[in-house]
């Protein structure tokens, strides 16, 4: 939660996009698509410190992008690659649309050389 300069406490919301919209959680759900980890295997390839993965990890487990079990003494990640159907489907809605918006550009670049 934050509260905005005309006093309204907004609740933030984490989704997808946000989820992939930084490139070391790209790179997190692409090792998780390999396999389940565990947090220590997670960091291994990263240049951070584990705090600093946790909070990644975090904001992955927030916008359900992956899931987190407890094995033991140890927490274990898995991707859930799922979530990203809604990222394929804004892609194509949005091909869609610019799609339509270049054939029409043609359209009227064809249609004022006459």
């Amino acid at each position: 939660m934050f509260e905005q300069p005309n006093g309204c406490i907004m609740i933030e919301r984490r989704d997808v996009f946000q989820a992939i919209a930084d490139p070391t959680r790209r790179m997190i759900i692409q090792k998780l698509s390999q396999g389940p980890l565990n947090i220590g295997q997670i960091v291994e390839d990263f240049g951070m410190t584990r705090q600093g993965i946790a909070k990644h990890i975090k904001v992955l487990s927030e916008c359900g992008m992956i899931s987190i079990t407890q094995k033991g003494r140890e927490q274990f990640c898995e991707a859930r690659l799922n979530q990203l159907d809604e990222v394929i489907d804004w892609v194509q809605a949005s091909r869609k649309v610019w799609n339509q918006r270049f054939e029409k550009l043609d359209q009227f670049l064809k249609d004022t050389k006459q």
